[in-house]
């Protein structure tokens, strides 16, 4: 049986190729059929996707160590060190599982509408989850650096999918920067190729320790280039400022799901950082985490700002993963096992939930007039968006919708702000849960990350409440919005799944604790992927 169950490793990349392929054969008139396919390819996606979350942790199919089951998969039975190699580990498991659940939610949202306002939208769509699973299952920097592109060029299209004005600006100005991030990531991983010899993740782990200073110097200086790429798509102060504009600017579905391409910075950044400079990497040890923990404070800082200033939901919402990308990075920063499983579990909470108010906002929104949320003061400096029309209204009205989405928008509220009983507060309680229990005198930096999380919880509290009051209560002459059963699904979907990580929080915080713990501990992950006598150098041996 293990042998068929290792080919599933490639599947999550596999099957969206072939769907996205299928689908630019087939006319777009044909809607339902390209649905039809669509929605079935992404149904397959989320049974694949929790099948190797199970075969990840050892559930199926294996028994698990501390560090969980880490399949590899050598494409053309080449050996790891020459060929191309994807490798399953929790964490990538967890990625891939949540990729896959924000797909299908966007996709049936996008039924009602988006399917219709343009070409190749489902195509693009697939080739987005292509590019987002391979960039977490590859185990090589260059077929990273690969999927990132896949997953850009499909972004772009899906950023500038529609019509209007602030759109096109804004996903020209998505483009022109994450261009240059590309360039970054380029030249990062050409010098530490061209000093250490290798681009394999855990081949590099085993030989950092042993690198001659000279060309250890080097070697950090490419992976400080490659950590800017990396923080550039995670939104991480000064870098992140396209980031609200170009996620407010973008339709609907396709804000819902390119929001996760923060989190395959972030993703990077932990993946790679605690890898290359664990505790087995000798004098480089803990590079950068330092910058790491200094950087994800001022990009909340920065991200608490821009919540309390914007009027607009859509950039509050954008200004929210600023939040939720900056409390990661410090996180991480801190360098403790119980801190990063605090922040893994944040940041599945956080996605599920920044994805949801992005597909509420386009219900609670429609039937008010454009710009309705904007005072008058700013009305003119943000604006009024341009929407693709359409064949008539949208959707017909259900009972109770004001109800349903007040409902949904307290839910959402109270995830992004982090207040209890949801998992958001659940997160940060487990991230300063060790700081505060730690023996000694807690560092100054400890405690501005305490306050930090403290102030932007109140500063989204603030920000959503105004919001609110504005949508549910002070809007005058606004309509009941006219909605489809498709599009309340998906939102549902999502906050519901927040509420199961509250219900079973104990269960889902030992799954991320294990996974915080083979992330520090990278020995099992570097002897799965490379021979034995290779991963010596984790222990500290000499130069390869």
């Amino acid at each position: 049986m293990s042998d068929w169950m290792d080919h599933l490793t490639i599947a999550p990349i596999v099957v969206p190729l072939l769907a996205g392929t299928l689908l630019l054969l087939i006319d777009d008139r044909r809607r339902t059929l390209k649905a039809t396919l669509a929605v079935g390819s992404a149904l397959a996606m989320v049974a694949l996707a929790v099948l190797l979350l199970l075969m990840a942790d050892g559930t199926v199919g294996g028994e698990a160590g501390n560090a969980g089951v880490v399949r590899i998969y050598r494409l053309g039975d080449w050996p790891s060190l020459f060929g191309i190699v994807l490798v399953l580990d929790r964490l990538a498991a967890l990625m891939v599982l949540l990729t896959s659940v924000l797909g299908l939610a966007a996709l049936v949202f996008s039924l009602a509408h988006w399917q219709r306002v343009g070409p190749f939208f489902h195509s693009l769509f697939q080739f987005q989850l292509m590019g987002l699973n391979g960039a977490f299952l590859t185990g090589d920097l260059f077929n990273l650096f690969v999927f990132f592109e896949v997953m850009l060029a499909a972004s772009y299209g899906l950023a500038l999918y529609g019509s209007g004005i602030a759109r096109v600006r804004a996903g020209l100005h998505y483009v022109a920067i994450n261009l240059v991030a590309s360039l970054l990531f380029l030249i990062g991983v050409s010098m530490i190729y061209g000093l250490a010899g290798t681009l394999n993740m855990a081949d590099l782990a085993t030989r950092i320790a042993g690198l001659r200073p000279e060309d250890r110097a080097l070697v950090e200086a490419g992976a400080a280039i490659l950590g800017v790429a990396f923080l550039v798509k995670a939104g991480m102060w000064p870098l992140g400022f396209w980031l609200p504009t170009t996620y407010a600017a973008a339709g609907t579905a396709s804000a819902a799901i390119i929001s996760i391409l923060s989190k395959v910075g972030i993703y990077a950044v932990l993946r790679l950082w605690l890898l290359l400079f664990g505790e087995g990497a000798g004098d480089s040890a803990g590079f950068g985490g330092t910058w790491l923990l200094i950087g994800g404070l001022l990009t909340i800082a920065f991200g608490s700002m821009a919540v309390l200033a914007t009027q607009n939901m859509a950039r509050l919402a954008g200004a929210s993963i600023l939040v939720s990308s900056g409390t990661l990075l410090a996180a991480i920063g801190v360098g403790q096992v119980e801190v990063t499983g605090g922040a893994l579990f944040y940041l599945t909470g956080s996605v599920l939930a920044v994805s949801a108010f992005f597909l509420l906002i386009e219900l609670v929104e429609r039937g008010r007039e454009v710009g309705a949320d904007v005072l008058a003061v700013t009305r003119e400096a943000f604006g009024e968006a341009e929407e693709p029309t359409d064949d008539g209204e949208i959707g017909t009205p259900i009972p109770a919708t004001m109800a349903i989405l007040g409902i949904s928008f307290l839910a959402c509220a109270l995830l992004l702000a982090g207040l209890p009983p949801l998992p958001g507060f659940l997160a940060k309680f487990a991230m300063l849960a060790p700081l505060l229990n730690a023996s000694g005198a807690m560092p100054a930096t400890s405690w501005a990350l305490f306050a930090a999380l403290i102030l932007s919880g109140l500063a989204t509290v603030v920000a959503m409440t105004r919001a609110g009051i504005d949508v549910f209560w002070a809007s005058p002459g606004s309509e009941v919005p006219r909605v489809q059963v498709t599009e309340i699904v998906p939102i549902g979907l999502l906050l519901g799944l927040c509420v199961v990580m509250t219900i079973e929080a104990g269960t889902v915080m030992r799954f991320m604790e294990a996974t915080a713990q083979s992330l520090h501990g990278a020995q099992e992950y570097v002897r799965s992927v490379v021979p034995p006598s290779k991963a010596s150098g984790m222990t500290g041996g000499g130069a390869p």
